[in-house]
């Protein structure tokens, strides 16, 4: 495992526009944070406003243990980024056809296809710490209540949601193999596709939209201020059935991909 992540690092470390992408991806998730934590403070910048907020919400959106949940969801609009890290890697694979010469070097196709997972896993794990690490940064900053993990599940479903969006993107490289079309593909499936039949879905069958692929793991961390107001047409989310849903959808994409590399002629 560990030599098979050090070839994918091998690779994509001379490409300049993994390191731009990434750098973009690292400095965006501090970056919109520090927005939305700016923004809050200007808006609470009252004590009355501050104790209705405490009030309504229970805790302020960037203190402890509500920070967790917030970097959570403000950090999942960045989660396209590294799904681009990985349409990039593969679909230069096939445009060099280098994955030909590892396989004639004598990887298996499975091999191959395999390092490609683990590179999904490696962003994911990377996601989840530098929200662990921003989340964690923004608690102190804030400074009104004291070091708590009472909300920290949120960074696990965060993992859950980014080895999703990443998965995604890596099964749709793999279907395409043009790093033009799939990325126009990932694009329209995560902001407009999936979006459209979520809406019908839940319009004519009971909100059942929140079981597509992506939206089940969006709805594991739902907006910290609509989830604490209790809106009676906002269903409260069932995490155990969510997270089920998850899994079954991340099993799928693993199975799908491999079949898919392992039975295409290269």
């Amino acid at each position: 495992m560990v030599q098979r992540l050090q070839l994918e690092w091998m690779k994509m470390k001379n490409y300049r526009a993994f390191w731009i992408l990434m750098s973009l991806y690292l400095v965006s998730i501090a970056g919109v944070n520090y927005i939305t934590f700016r923004a809050f403070q200007e808006a609470l910048a009252s004590q009355q406003a501050k104790n209705m907020a405490q009030m309504v919400m229970g805790h302020l959106p960037y203190s402890f243990p509500m920070v967790w949940q917030m970097t959570a969801f403000v950090s999942s609009f960045m989660l396209f980024i590294p799904g681009l890290v990985v349409i990039m890697s593969v679909t230069n694979e096939y445009s060099y056809k280098t994955h030909r010469q590892n396989i004639i070097d004598g990887w298996t196709r499975r091999d191959f296809i395999v390092s490609k997972m683990l590179l999904a896993i490696a962003l994911s794990v990377l996601s989840t710490i530098t929200v662990t690490i921003t989340a964690a940064a923004f608690g102190f900053a804030e400074g009104s209540e004291a070091f708590s993990l009472e909300k920290f599940v949120f960074v696990g479903y965060f993992f859950l949601q980014a080895l999703s969006y990443i998965m995604v993107a890596l099964l749709i490289a793999v279907l395409v193999k043009r790093g033009g079309l799939a990325i126009g593909i990932y694009f329209m499936y995560t902001v407009v596709i999936e979006n459209v039949i979520k809406s019908i879905m839940n319009y004519y069958l009971n909100n059942a939209g929140r079981f597509m692929p992506l939206q089940s793991t969006d709805e594991l961390i739902p907006t910290p201020v609509l989830e604490n107001l209790k809106i009676p047409m906002l269903p409260a989310p069932d995490y155990t059935t969510l997270t089920i849903v998850a899994l079954i959808y991340l099993a799928a994409y693993f199975v799908l991909t491999a079949y898919k590399f392992e039975k295409d002629d290269l």
